[in-house]
């Protein structure tokens, strides 16, 4: 914990003091370091400062300065102290203190635990990394924006926990897009022990721009030289070891995706937490005699203020407030002197452009690449084979500007056709086992109310959604393997000038390709684009990619009303939602958002050959998480449908007097009320009550529409469901359809539309979502209505 967080009257030792130059020299100085025992004692009237305690004297310290001192509550610390053999103690004994102890253990800090961040460029394996270390099992895909959040695991090495942070991929730590804001700010508010940071070996010296922004923050860093085999391959030599040596940070060949160097990696971390490697040092990049001339002034004018941030370099400050950084003047903007800094930086940014001719940004990124092709230079031998030959083949090919759109068109006509065709074979032993099932229970259980819940609600109803766990399966290999073979990203390299016409740029491609799996992860990629206004309208029109949880519906009714034509079916449904999607983003842009100008800069990784083991963890990882949701809110909500479905029940001599009594009881029950107050809106859609019931369910997750037209049908199987549906009546060809694109273009479920009012960062965005989208699905649903009714 934080000394900052420490409470009044609480004792606690100091684990680490974090930090930079005069202030950590200073705060240690004045008694702040490892294995001493500090107690707060008084806040302020206005709760900064607090008074501490330490070496039996009191000290005055801000909260910002506080949360810079890592503490061990003193009861946590007697628990270390007494499980871990002491140098000259074999246990606590009485001659010595708790902090007496813990200052001679050697590595107990916070149970032996080391927080470790990974930062690397997108593509350079980084969650390969995270995974192999770790044992997760995070989606890898080779292609940018993959990690577009924080994820932490944890794991064991050599007596210590080791907790694993994989942060969004970036190239830089600038305030050019949200990753790059989002890596540093983590960095800034967390303090990691030790940061990794993956480089692709085989594309050194672009990688080691974002390395040199880390040794710009002066943070404890091990380089992983990733993909190590793939330089080697090349002809190309490394001398890593005098690399290392030269930019004062250890660098350790490594292999994810087999685990080679891995040990060596985590024993230079283990270094770097103890303060034993002997090749990390800090250096400064120099920018030149101009440039660094006016970082030592503005530095100057830095050093003397206590409000100053203390988790990065004085000198870092600097050179953002040359830089005219956004994100750093916000984070420096509460500070006292702050105008005066920003005065100083925009008066030196002059001076730079006035004598050398360029903008900062551009004297600064000169100055870094040419401190690494310097090093490069002594350290690293040309390849003397093209290993991106297969790359340009294959992109001559699907890039091909006669040959890409078929390619394409094709891969998608593929992928819906095979999800449909192949997967009808598993869905028929998923159906017939549920069917066994409830036959099994009807002849158990007595009738009843008990009998009917179980055979009507859960069995019917669950079994209706998890038939198309296969169809989904299938859906999702067929997005892995784009993703990790590198052909998303020639996908939306293809699609660049079609979305440019939307208001778009082909980077808002992967989003709205990734949204036909699911919409919330889709929605949170969107972090990747780095102007606000493209990446609101994809946020947008991402629920119109219709995700995988609609796929259970299309296949129902497609396959009941369209059998002959059904992939056709979904194919038109899918490019419906991608037209209407399209239409959204021009109006957006043409109304709201003004013209967007920001380029469009993607990298094209080479092509992988995606692995066995990676895919089907993809796949099952899916699969995980659907029979979860049909565990959970499937089963729940199956469950109050029934219910609002059996209750309250119709006396027994008024069902004996009816033509249909199941339909008497339904309509008298709860849900048949509700959907009889629905029913006008839906009517001109030629959708009766239950559908209206199923739509009202959806809101949840949209795979209940099944298992309510389930439960409502009173079926067992898709295919008693899809006699149902034909024998009732209540739905013609033209109101399946209707309904279907109801489905499409009606507003997300609830997890979307939080993930939009996250992302947004407006629950106005949010509103507008629910509100648009149901209109325009009423709309659209209408007018197909009325032409299917007339053709067909």
């Amino acid at each position: 914990m934080k000394l900052s967080e420490l409470k009044n009257g609480q004792s606690a030792i100091i684990v680490r003091v974090s930090g930079h130059g005069g202030f950590r020299k200073r705060i240690m100085e004045m008694g702040f370091v490892r294995g001493q025992k500090v107690s707060s004692v008084l806040d302020s009237p206005l709760s900064d400062p607090v008074k501490y305690t330490v070496m039996g004297y009191d000290v005055s310290l801000r909260r910002s300065e506080a949360s810079m001192i890592e503490v061990l509550p003193e009861a946590e610390a007697r628990m270390q102290v007494e499980a871990v053999a002491t140098v000259g103690c074999d246990a606590m004994c009485d001659e010595c203190s708790v902090s007496d102890c813990f200052r001679k253990m050697r590595k107990a800090t916070r149970q032996n635990q080391i927080n470790v961040a990974l930062v690397g460029n997108p593509n350079s394996g980084k969650t390969s990394l995270f995974n192999a270390l770790s044992g997760a099992r995070e989606h890898v895909g080779n292609y940018s924006g993959v990690t577009v959040d924080a994820t932490t695991g944890h794991f064991s090495y050599k007596g210590y926990k080791i907790n694993i942070t994989d942060l969004p991929g970036t190239y830089s730590l600038s305030a050019y897009s949200p990753e790059e804001v989002y890596v540093r700010r983590h960095l800034f508010d967390q303090m990691p022990d030790v940061i990794v940071n993956s480089v692709v070996a085989s594309n050194v010296e672009r990688n080691l721009y974002l390395t040199t922004e880390l040794i710009d923050l002066n943070q404890r860093t091990v380089v992983a030289l990733n993909m190590y085999d793939e330089l080697t391959a090349s002809g190309a030599t490394l001398d890593y070891e005098s690399l290392g040596a030269m930019m004062g940070v250890p660098m350790v060949p490594t292999v994810a995706r087999n685990g080679r160097g891995l040990e060596r990696l985590l024993d230079t971390v283990i270094e770097m937490f103890e303060g034993t490697n002997t090749v990390a040092r800090h250096i400064h990049i120099g920018y030149g005699s101009v440039m660094e001339e006016q970082i030592s002034l503005v530095a100057d004018a830095l050093r003397p203020c206590d409000d100053l941030p203390k988790q990065f370099p004085v000198r870092y400050w600097a050179v953002k407030l040359i830089e005219g950084d956004s994100e750093a003047l916000s984070m420096l903007s509460s500070c006292s002197e702050f105008e005066l800094w920003k005065a100083s930086g925009q008066k030196a940014a002059a001076l730079i452009e006035r004598r050398t001719g360029k903008d900062v940004e551009m004297v600064i990124s000169d100055a870094k690449y040419g401190f690494i092709a310097g090093a490069l230079a002594e350290t690293m031998t040309e390849p003397t084979r093209d290993t991106n030959r297969r790359t340009r083949r294959i992109d001559r090919l699907v890039a091909n500007k006669w040959l890409g759109f078929p390619i394409f068109i094709f891969v998608m006509w593929l992928m819906f056709y095979t999800t449909y065709r192949l997967g009808a074979y598993p869905q028929e032993w998923i159906e017939w086992a549920f069917g066994r099932v409830g036959e099994w229970l009807g002849g158990v259980v007595p009738e009843g109310w008990l009998r009917s819940l179980l055979v009507d609600g859960i069995v019917g109803g669950v079994g209706s959604v998890a038939v198309f766990l296969p169809n989904i399966l299938i859906l999702y290999l067929f997005i892995s393997l784009m993703e990790d073979s590198g052909y998303m990203a020639r996908a939306a390299f293809i699609m660049d000038r079609l979305m440019h016409r939307m208001g778009l740029h082909g980077k808002s491609f992967i989003p709205l390709l990734m949204g036909f799996g699911c919409n919330v992860p889709a929605i949170m990629a969107t972090r990747t684009i780095e102007s606000r206004s493209s990446r609101l309208i994809t946020i947008l029109i991402t629920p119109f990619m219709s995700c995988s949880a609609r796929l259970p519906v299309y296949i129902l009714l497609a396959g009941t009303f369209f059998p002959r034509y059904a992939p056709l079916v979904l194919v038109g449904l899918y490019l419906s939602g991608i037209v209407v999607a399209a239409v959204t983003a021009r109006l957006l842009r043409l109304t709201k958002f003004h013209k967007d100008e920001t380029p469009f800069v993607m990298e094209l990784p080479p092509y992988r050959v995606p692995t066995l083991v990676a895919t089907l963890k993809h796949m099952w990882d899916k699969c995980e998480q659907y029979l979860r949701k049909i565990g959970t809110v499937i089963m729940v909500a199956t469950i109050v449908i029934w219910f609002l479905g059996y209750f309250p029940r119709v006396d027994a001599e008024t069902l004996a007097t009816a033509s249909d009594p199941v339909a008497m009881q339904q309509e008298y029950s709860f849900v048949g009320r509700i959907g009889r107050a629905i029913e006008p809106v839906m009517a001109p859609l030629g959708l009766d009550w239950r559908a209206s019931v199923a739509l009202l369910t959806s809101i949840p997750a949209k795979e209940l529409v099944v298992s309510t037209l389930g439960v409502l049908y009173g079926a067992e199987s898709e295919e008693g469901l899809s006699e149902s549906l034909i024998a009732s009546g209540a739905f013609t060809s033209a109101s399946a359809l209707a309904f279907m694109v109801f489905i499409l273009l009606f507003f997300p479920c609830v997890a979307t539309v939080a993930a939009i009012r996250n992302e947004s960062g407006s629950r106005g965005w949010a509103w507008f979502t629910i509100l648009y989208n149901t209109a325009v699905a009423w709309v659209v649903s209408w007018v197909v209505y009325l032409i299917a009714g007339a053709l067909m």
